[in-house]
């Protein structure tokens, strides 16, 4: 006994200070903190290539760069955004808060957590490294459709060992949370009691480990094609280029949702707090979860309505694009509600939420859009289909990761970020954004075609706007940096009722609800901030 505890002892007395710490962390809030800011630097990344983008489409005709790296720009933008900016940052959300809701002291799997992280930088550097290899980097889009992604030159193997990795780190976060999840749990915290949060990144976890793999096979397939002589994808030896897209987008779909699920986790535990709430219709939103999870592996189809599939299929996979909505439009409903009469303030995340919320629903409507087939054959591979996930993801996706650093930054700093400052941050970023992607939805209806640099001369105008609208969202995100980087630094101190308005507001509950905190008996007072 003398024995385990001096080890223990001496473990914390030489506990490594500098960058040992970060490289050799398994406590759960130090590698939390390396996936948040990995994630925002991979922002940039992916940010500074949209700028080159928006600056050729700024005039017709070629201004600044050839069509070959302008479609780098294109692919490897979507790759980073999708794999280096916003899916480790929810998994960087995970760490931080998981343990913390479920009262747990740390991740199940600690050292493995550690690995997941650090497989990500060399990743992104296998990616990154494509555009400086000879014949240029990938240029086929992120969906790496055959024959266009085997015509890539030396930058093939990186860009499919890039993804492989990716795919590796992710399944070894998700298998961490779950196993976190289900085995760490405080006595009395039931599965109905998680807060809403833990409840969509475990959802996510059996998201990724059963979509990751699928792509891993369909890249690999894509290897062996260029180098080893199969022929799964090449017409001319007996394969099918078509079949690519089906495994693709099977993966691609419930890959959407990963992106998405950690979102609406996020906005149901901010909501509830500003509108001094308890969160609408909880097991609703938990079996909403649930089914998004299970119906996104059956509408991969809606990605390829115009490749000639039967009338059969192609009405099937409709239907299934109406029903996935249903779930959707449930949450959007609970979160209104949530917001009627309720007691409503309006701070930065609360913002980020309510613009979450709106905008969303608007790229929610626009997929349903591009899910009626006949009229998909008018949409698909235009603008609009930019427009729509855009809204999706960057309004969506983006806007709820921002709202979550402004409302927990708080508690992971002690310091309170400059709430004028994040208001200004909040506007610039929605009125940009909207002056970025609104004017797509108009030039894909007229027929502008995705992933071209050059472009006919009736769309100047709508692409001049969207150009200027990209340019001013790209410099306000420096403000966001800035306040991150004060509140990190120092700043008013953040009180334990950091939410509260200084009202002092309390409520009485009977019974908890079903996230409540697990030690609290029934009839108890308590402070929103233990909501």
């Amino acid at each position: 006994m003398s024995t385990i505890a001096h080890a223990d002892h001496d473990h914390h007395d030489h506990k490594p200070t500098g960058i040992k710490r970060w490289l050799f962390s398994t406590n759960h809030k130090d590698i939390g903190t390396m996936y948040l800011v990995f994630s925002l630097i991979m922002f940039f990344v992916g940010g500074s290539m949209a700028m080159i983008i928006r600056a050729e489409l700024f005039q017709p005709g070629l201004q600044f760069v050839d069509p070959q790296f302008y479609n780098s720009m294109v692919t490897v933008h979507a790759l980073v955004m999708i794999f280096g900016a916003v899916m480790p940052a929810g998994v960087g959300l995970a760490n931080w808060m998981i343990p913390i809701m479920i009262g747990a002291p740390d991740m199940a799997l600690p050292r493995m957590n550690n690995m997941s992280f650090w497989i990500m930088p060399f990743a992104f550097a296998l990616l990154l490294g494509t555009l400086f290899m000879e014949g240029g980097g990938p240029a086929s889009g992120w969906t790496m459709y055959p024959p266009l992604v085997l015509q890539t030159g030396k930058a093939f193997p990186y860009l499919i060992f890039a993804v492989h990795f990716l795919g590796i780190s992710s399944i070894m976060g998700s298998i961490n949370i779950i196993a976190t999840v289900f085995n760490m749990r405080a006595p009395g915290m039931t599965l109905m009691r998680l807060p809403l949060f833990v409840w969509t990144w475990v959802i996510t976890a059996f998201l990724l480990i059963a979509s990751m793999p699928v792509l891993a096979g369909a890249v690999t397939m894509l290897l062996t094609d260029k180098y080893f002589g199969t022929s799964f994808f090449n017409a001319a030896g007996g394969g099918d280029p078509v079949l690519f897209q089906h495994i693709f987008w099977f993966f691609g779909h419930p890959e959407v949702y990963i992106l998405a699920l950690p979102a609406f986790g996020i906005i149901s535990q901010i909501i509830p707090t500003f509108a001094r709430k308890p969160l609408f219709g909880y097991a609703s939103m938990v079996y909403a979860t649930a089914s998004i999870a299970i119906l996104s592996f059956f509408v991969w189809g809606h990605h390829m309505f115009t490749v000639g599939l039967p009338i059969t299929g192609e009405l099937f996979f409709m239907y299934m694009t109406m029903l996935i909505a249903v779930p959707t439009g449930v949450k959007v409903f609970n979160w209104v509600a949530t917001m009627w009469k309720g007691a409503m303030t309006f701070e930065a995340p609360m913002l980020f939420s309510i613009a979450f919320v709106i905008l969303f629903t608007i790229g929610g409507f626009s997929g349903l859009m591009l899910g009626i087939t006949p009229v998909d054959f008018q949409y698909h591979n235009t603008y609009f289909v930019v427009a729509h996930f855009h809204y999706v993801l960057l309004t969506g996706a983006v806007f709820a990761l921002m709202a979550s650093v402004y409302y927990w930054i708080p508690k992971w700093t002690g310091n309170m970020y400059d709430e004028k400052l994040a208001k200004i941050h909040f506007w610039l970023s929605t009125i940009f954004a909207n002056i970025l992607f609104f004017p797509q939805h108009f030039l894909g209806l007229a027929g502008m075609p995705r992933r071209i640099p050059d472009y006919s001369v009736q769309f100047t105008d709508f692409n001049m706007i969207s150009s200027l609208g990209g340019f001013g969202y790209g410099i306000s995100q420096l403000l966001f940096v800035y306040i991150v980087i004060k509140c990190v630094l120092g700043g008013k101190k953040a009180t334990s009722q950091v939410w509260e308005g200084g009202r002092g507001l309390e409520w009485t509950l009977s019974s908890p609800p079903p996230y409540h905190s697990f030690t609290t008996p029934p009839k108890v007072t308590k402070t929103l901030m233990d909501y």
